[in-house]
């Protein structure tokens, strides 16, 4: 049976079959479908075609805490045939120094395995698409000692599968190239095409690009086998597992411009004119010395990234005589006039361009290339922070991890905007990735949407975090990886900065460590000497080498202090007084920025009493944490033992307005990592909760980071049966200066926000069934209203999507959000009724989510507890055809809801 991915790439690579050779067009095609899925059901199981050996785990506990200083590497000693030595070579385009290339050995491992041969019937394997995430279905492991504990999610992400696909080339693409693009595959990929082993690359955060040609038979079906091995205890968080990102078939001339082989440098940047520098590097596969000629113009991108309108400049043609196997570098320059600059918004706009490169040869044309970028200048203040385009842009950040909750780690185009967009209303300007590049089309959407990027490499080097992280690969790696990541993303305006780093071992080994940081630096330099290199620290001072090797400081915690309470003196935890003055007197011509800040936790809807009278505090029992719930307050004022509330970050900040701005710990919560209680599967750091619903923390950096927006947020709920003339303080962040409570009526009294002062407190109110209101103010003047009114028991339900249209092509989501409510239309606060949902029509369910750490139904139930009165259920479109389909969400007791979803 052919697949639709199958007819696509006969059709497509049929087009041109009478046309000469070399005058091809490139083409990119999709190759996400109809892939066969297969894993084994144990380790144990597993072939022996492996990458390396790995060191034997003795003893791990993941619940360590995150600020654990990270421990040295053990030896290992190979006693059986490993694949690495054929897999290197993968990498070598990425390796500076011709002499340290490697040598593929002669022999194809695996040549003789079944799941590689083409007659190989996989007709009782998995049928998947891509992205594919083996793990995010579960079940989840509970208990106590599972193979995965909460640190990485408690999901099945661990093992060895296999992925078999195939393919049928015309006899026209004979003398073409054809590559395999891989976006992402966790982790230790290994490809074999026809039998033959091709390559790999072990790091499951990388884009790589497989030479196919050698391989390939024309007008016969090719089959594509590509095996992963993804460790046990080898994260700090949840890493899913499976080909996770898009993948390619890519087609070119045999002489083309290479893979990330563009740069686009600007200079001398104004309204009035811009310089471009523009470099493209080619390469003639071909059996001829070829004579070539280069055309590149410049035009401008519409919103949809298409182009718009006729050139806006063309650089003058640029010939070269390329000799067969040999690659060329070509230099074009020119100076764009009343330029549209590419800024953050809200206070600038994100224009941006494309260059479109035709090889040619005489008047044929042989490869057509488009490099996307933006016209923007850095500068980087120490003294005031960080401006875009002359502009001072303060970083108002956060930190996110790779998954999208209970979509898991395979890639959505829909999941992610949605992710940015939430993050853009809470005021968010800039992101950081941690700790690992993200997917391609992450970086597209920044760009669209006018968003700053910290982009990351590792998360460890030498010194491991977990016994089977990044560390064991490095040594072989770093330079690969990091070239694959800066030639792939140098061209996004977004992208303002390069991390090589997060809390590494090497902040503890003096000048050692600092020779690494500037060999890593020296390497990324190399690709891009335009932006800053620097890595994050968290107990590196502003006395160690480490800190002076960075381009600027960077640091998680520090700032604000980390463990400064009584309560900590005498541990051996690391401790560090409030640093921003330290790090600025010692490094005064360095921008300085809070990479990791917080790390504050919440459960959304969860209120614990009594209340702490400090601004920032520890999770104890009675002390915002229940270890029996395992639920944290959404009072908003605890954060782990290393970290601070939003209240005291902001005080911290505002004392030293030097420091360029932060990134919070952090935009959504994300699977793995669930600080305090490991015995969950997510975290509690988000102000965003898994399912996309937002905490109460999300206003408070609402209040700060959108001054100009008219807000005020009352927490807690009002729904307190049995509290009846208990004190139940009232806390309110709004974006004006004063407040004026009311509870049933009756004024609480007003209050004018004090210095350093983020949040108005309401101590001492006593608990009585009915209404609050809050009124605010800003400079005298009535600025916005809200109220919360004590809820009647449940009686229905509400469906609100955030779209009610949808694409057709199994990819567009509709995130449709539940709550539960009284008779009255009212939310109720803490119902937690269990609601069935199913679909009529030409839809389907991806997966449901609460935003409850400690809930184990696997995401793709279509049953599942409401927490805080909320579920989210996900759907989209199934066999790509265009019509409607109609949600219906039951609950034992409640009247039913129903939504209608079109699907254009």
């Amino acid at each position: 049976m052919i697949s639709t991915s199958q007819l696509l790439l006969l059709a497509t690579f049929s087009l041109l079959a009478m046309q000469p050779v070399l005058a091809q067009e490139r083409e990119r095609i999709s190759f996400n479908e109809g892939w066969r899925f297969f894993k084994y059901a144990s380790m144990n199981e597993a072939d022996s075609l492996i990458y390396d050996v790995r060191p034997e785990i003795l003893k791990f506990d993941d619940s360590n805490n995150a600020d654990a200083k990270p421990t040295d590497a053990i030896e290992v000693k190979t006693r059986q045939q490993v694949l690495k030595p054929w897999v290197m070579p993968t990498g070598n385009d990425f390796i500076a120094n011709p002499s340290s290339r490697y040598v593929r050995p002669p022999g194809n491992p695996g040549e003789d395995f079944p799941f590689v041969q083409p007659d190989f019937n996989d007709s009782d394997w998995k049928i998947v698409n891509l992205p594919h995430d083996w793990a995010i279905k579960g079940p989840f492991f509970t208990g106590k000692d599972p193979e995965v504990g909460g640190g990485m999610g408690r999901l099945p992400s661990h093992g060895v599968a296999w992925y078999r696909n195939s393919f049928t080339l015309n006899q026209a693409d004979a003398d073409n190239q054809i590559y395999l693009d891989i976006d992402g595959a966790m982790s230790y990929s290994m490809v074999w095409l026809n039998g033959q082993l091709v390559g790999g690359w072990p790091y499951g955060y990388s884009s790589y690009r497989l030479d196919l040609t050698p391989h390939i038979k024309v007008g016969e079906e090719n089959q594509l086998a590509i095996r992963l091995d993804n460790p046990p205890k080898s994260s700090r968080w949840y890493p899913g597992g499976g080909i996770y990102r898009n993948v390619w078939l890519v087609k070119t001339s045999p002489v083309h411009v290479k893979h990330w082989g563009t740069q686009v440098i600007s200079s001398n940047i104004s309204s009035k004119s811009a310089d471009i520098a523009f470099t493209v590097a080619l390469k003639n596969h071909s059996d001829k010395t070829q004579e070539l000629t280069l055309t590149n113009q410049i035009f401008e991108l519409d919103k949809n990234s298409q182009i718009s309108g006729d050139a806006v400049a063309s650089f003058d043609n640029k010939s070269v005589i390329l000799p067969k196997g040999e690659e060329s570098e070509l230099t074009a320059s020119l100076t764009l006039k009343n330029p549209k600059l590419w800024g953050p918004l809200p206070k600038q706009q994100p224009n941006r361009y494309t260059i479109v490169t035709n090889v040619m040869h005489g008047d044929r044309q042989l490869d057509t290339f488009h490099t996307n970028f933006g016209i923007r200048s850095l500068r980087f203040d120490p003294d005031s922070g960080v401006y875009v385009n002359g502009q001072h842009i303060p970083l108002q950040g956060v930190n996110q991890h790779h998954d999208l909750g209970p979509l898991g780690a395979a890639f959505n185009l829909s999941a992610a905007k949605r992710q940015l967009e939430v993050l853009k209303e809470m005021g968010v300007n800039a992101i950081r990735m941690a700790h690992n590049p993200p997917a391609p089309e992450l970086l597209e959407l920044t760009d669209k949407m006018g968003i700053l990027v910290l982009n990351e490499s590792f998360d460890s080097w030498y010194k491991k975090k977990t016994p089977l992280d990044f560390h064991l690969i490095f040594a072989d790696w770093h330079e690969q990886d990091l070239r694959a990541l800066v030639r792939r993303d140098r061209n996004h305006p977004s992208v303002i900065m390069w991390y090589i780093g997060n809390e590494v071992g090497e902040q503890y080994t003096g000048e050692d460590g600092a020779r690494i940081a500037r060999q890593l630096k020296a390497i990324v330099k190399s690709e891009d000497p335009t932006r800053p290199v620097t890595a994050s620290m968290n107990w590196a001072k502003a006395d160690f080498p480490f800190t002076a090797a960075m381009d600027l400081i960077s640091l998680n915690y520090q700032g604000e202090g980390i463990r400064q309470l009584p309560e900590f003196e005498g541990t051996d935890r690391i401790r560090t007084p409030p640093s921003y003055p330290a790090f600025h007197q010692a490094h005064p011509d360095k921008v300085i920025l809070s990479s990791e800040t917080a790390s504050a936790f919440s459960s959304r809807g969860i209120y614990l009493f009594p209340v702490t009278d400090e601004t920032s505090a520890p999770v104890r029992d009675g002390r915002g944490g229940d270890s029996t719930s395992h639920q944290v307050s959404s009072y908003e004022l605890h954060a782990v033992d290393f970290g601070s509330s939003a209240d005291k970050v902001f005080k911290y900040l505002d004392r030293h307005p030097f420091v360029a701005g932060q990134f919070v710990w952090n935009g959504w919560d994300y699977i793995g990592e669930p600080t305090p209680y490991y015995s969950s599967r997510s975290s509690y750091s988000g102000m965003i909760d898994l399912a996309g619903f937002k905490k109460d923390r999300f206003y408070i950096y609402q209040s700060e980071w959108r001054p100009e927006l008219p807000m005020v947020h009352i927490l807690p709920h009002w729904n307190w049966h049995g509290r009846e003339g208990k004190i139940t303080p009232v806390h309110i962040f709004t974006s004006g200066d004063e407040v004026e409570l009311f509870v049933n009526g009756k004024s609480q009294g007003r209050k004018k926000k004090g210095a350093f002062e983020y949040r108005l407190r309401f101590d001492n109110v006593r608990f009585q069934p009915g209404t609050l209101k809050a009124v605010a103010y800003k400079e005298g003047k009535k600025w916005a209203v809200e109220t919360v009114k004590t809820s009647g028991k449940p009686a229905g339900m509400r469906l609100s999507p955030d779209h009610n249209v949808i694409d057709s092509d199994e990819e567009d989501l509709s995130f449709i959000t539940l709550d539960i409510i009284d008779a009255n239309g009212q939310i109720v606060p803490t119902a937690t009724n269990e609601v069935k949902f199913s679909v009529s029509g030409n839809g389907r369910i991806i997966a449901t989510a609460n935003g409850d750490s400690t809930n184990f139904t696997p995401f793709p139930s279509p049953t599942r507890k409401a927490f805080s009165g909320k579920v989210l259920v996900i759907v989209k479109s199934k066999n790509g055809q265009p019509g409607s389909f109609t949600v219906t969400a039951n609950s034992e007791g409640l009247e039913s809801a129903h939504v209608k979803i079109n699907v254009k």
